[in-house]
């Protein structure tokens, strides 16, 4: 038995694209963190 969502997909976009779009996403997001802290930390 086939899935039934399989053969009928809403979005037809390559999801390795997606998933380095949310990686690079997540990844700026805590390094903005990181660069932060450390800003902090030499000003203090």
């Amino acid at each position: 038995m086939s899935n039934e969502f399989e053969k009928d997909v809403q979005s037809k976009r390559n999801d390795f694209l997606d998933g380095a779009v949310g990686f690079v996403a997540s990844f700026g997001f805590f390094a903005t963190i990181l660069i932060l802290a450390v800003v902090i930390e030499a000003i203090a």
